[in-house]
């Protein structure tokens, strides 16, 4: 018996050393610092406008996307500090025929995450046409096709709340760019299935006087409190509000509960309260930080007079400001540090999920065939009429990680029967953008690094450095630095000797979001038909 009982402690060693070795722990950026505590940010990449919940022991995070596809990205995590990307709730936007082409800062807004009788519901507004919801039994699987639960320009950040006289409400907030009005809080009845909204709302909120841009909107209900968690003064500069009240429609007390204060953090708002299984209460928000987007904090939380402190209040003068590490969440468990994963090696079955296209994806921009350990990236075809990438739809593109990192790629073009056209590398993508990649011409191929400045308006793209080939193969580098977001690209004909192209190219967000890494393969309009990129690995490092 007590050789069974040794085998059976040894081959579950064995099977927990296993899955300790598949968890992804990035190079660049680790929350977890190994002895109980952890640092901010949590996440040190754009998952902006965060929502999280618990089911059970398990946390589920979501974050805003809009125009990426796959959208709505699915986090997991056991212990609120350790995340892992597991899913995308949506892999099209709708309407197909408007996002196939590259919608900047429009489609996914501010999204919530909630369980409700066995099913988990994603509600998020998009600005220009009205509140969608999709919903599933398992978050680790495929979701239903969204659900348009109330047509309208302008409505945005909606999130739900079954009451538990079996009322469902939806509190939701309003982009002024398209409703003409900002800065107002309001809540509809739902059906009982969380489907459709049934009224025209009551405005229950009016920020102007004192809490301009009030938007984000989270609803909760505890010890007999209506409770709306809502951010306001703006992106970078907002503070976080929680307002009260034993009626759903008000009148609402209000009080700021989170503001940067004497901190180095700036706008710490829009995000989730999540209680742990004995209680605990902590609070996730973003910080917008430029080329690196609006990345994810956690902050402890307590409950004063059934008002919610959030972080440290320093001053005493009842408004916390943001911590820059604390003891983890007391979970019963000890779990492994875990990370999103970043490097792409690409020796399985299709791409990561961390990788995310500029538009509704087209199934032939790529091929990744089973047993082959390369990503193919055919050269698509350019929009007519563009003088830069910024409007093109097949950029496969992911996430700034940390600070600091470098991202080194091998590229290998296959123009077929083009005589010149065809393009591959590595893109800074942004409204600048920067270029390392391989093109071509009837007799050679060459290195071409380029910028696009003022993308975003049409700027056209400037070659920066060029220089002849060897072979079709290169190997391209970018090292991106804090705290602004440097990038310096470098390139290798044998993978160990790089050298430099140009000076430094200075990373800029794009529309909501912020810098993105990645690839593109294209070919000009007048090319001919045919040519494809293979990239052999993607990965990031120190």
């Amino acid at each position: 018996m007590k050789c069974y009982s040794t085998l059976f402690i040894l081959c579950c060693s064995t099977l927990i050393i296993a899955q300790n070795t598949e968890k992804y722990k990035s190079e660049v950026w680790v929350a977890d610092q190994g002895d109980g505590t952890y640092k901010n940010p949590i996440l040190y990449a754009d998952y902006s406008d965060p929502d999280v919940l618990r089911v059970g022991d398990d946390y589920y995070m979501t974050a805003s996307s809009f125009n990426s596809a796959p959208g709505l990205p699915i986090l997991h995590s056991k212990d609120m500090v350790n995340w892992k990307l597991i899913n995308h709730a949506i892999q099209q936007l709708i309407p197909n025929d408007i996002f196939k082409i590259p919608q900047h800062g429009n489609g996914v807004w501010a999204p919530s995450i909630r369980f409700h009788n066995d099913t988990y519901y994603i509600y998020w507004g998009d600005p220009d046409f009205g509140v969608y919801m999709v919903k599933t039994k398992n978050p680790n699987k495929k979701w239903d096709d969204p659900i348009l639960v109330m047509e309208g320009k302008g409505i945005i950040d909606p999130c739900p709340l079954w009451d538990d006289n079996d009322n469902v409400y939806l509190v939701h907030a309003w982009a002024g760019s398209r409703a003409g009005v900002k800065s107002l809080l309001t809540v509809n009845r739902m059906n009982s299935e969380g489907t459709k909204v049934l009224d025209a709302g009551i405005h229950v909120y009016d920020g102007h006087e004192n809490d301009n841009t009030i938007e984000g909107s989270k609803f909760y209900k505890r010890n007999g409190y209506y409770y709306i968690f809502a951010p306001a003064g703006g992106v970078s500069t907002g503070w976080q509000v929680a307002l009260r009240s034993k009626n759903i429609y008000g009148p609402y007390e209000r009080k700021i509960v989170l503001e940067q204060g004497s901190t180095k953090i700036n706008g710490p708002h829009q995000g989730a309260w999540v209680e742990t299984a004995d209680g605990q209460s902590w609070f996730y928000h973003f910080q917008d930080l430029e080329a690196y987007g609006r990345v994810v904090h956690l902050q402890p939380m307590i409950w004063e007079n059934n008002w919610p402190v959030i972080g440290e209040d320093y001053n005493k003068n009842g408004v916390g400001e943001p911590v820059k590490s604390s003891k983890k969440p007391n979970i019963a468990i000890s779990y492994p540090i875990e990370t999103p994963t970043e490097t792409d090696d690409f020796n399985v079955f299709g791409i990561g999920l961390q990788w995310q296209w500029n538009a509704n994806p087209n199934v032939v921009w790529h091929a990744k065939l089973p047993g082959n350990n390369y990503l193919r990236l055919f050269s698509i075809k350019t929009p007519t009429d563009v003088p830069n990438l910024w409007m093109t739809p097949n950029l496969l593109l992911q996430k700034f990680p940390a600070p600091n990192f470098t991202v080194t790629t091998k590229v290998s073009l296959f123009p077929e029967e083009a005589e010149t056209g065809k393009t591959a590398g590595l893109v800074i993508m942004g409204m600048d953008y920067a270029t390392l990649s391989i093109t071509h011409d009837k007799n050679n191929y060459f290195i071409r690094q380029t910028e696009a400045l003022n993308a975003v308006n049409g700027a056209e793209e400037i070659i920066k450095f060029e220089k002849k080939l060897k072979t079709n193969i290169a190997y391209f580098r970018v090292e991106v630095k804090g705290p602004n977001g440097m990038c310096q690209f470098s390139y290798s004909e044998d993978g160990k000797r790089f050298k430099k192209t140009g000076k430094p190219f200075q990373a800029k967000p794009g529309k909501w979001i912020g810098s993105k890494v990645g690839l593109f393969s294209i070919s000009t309009d007048e090319a001919k038909r045919g040519g494809y990129a293979d990239i052999d690995f993607f990965k990031f490092s120190e």
